[in-house]
């Protein structure tokens, strides 16, 4: 199970929500099954909606 936290905290160079998209996406193509929302992702331009887009975009993987 890999967790939103385990991402931020490996990937703290991250500063808008778009790159922690494409970084949700690479980790999906690794082959990490599921993906557990712990925490709300820290950038001024998170959107309201971020768990269905992260979500969105983990489940599409390409």
């Amino acid at each position: 199970m890999l967790y939103l936290s385990k991402i931020l905290i490996a990937n703290q160079d991250v500063q808008t929500f778009e790159e922690l998209q494409e970084l949700v996406k690479a980790y999906a193509r690794e082959g990490e099954m599921f993906l557990r929302f712990d925490v709300k992702p820290p950038y001024p331009d998170t959107p309201s909606d971020w768990e269905d887009r992260l979500e969105a975009t983990f489940s599409s993987r390409y």
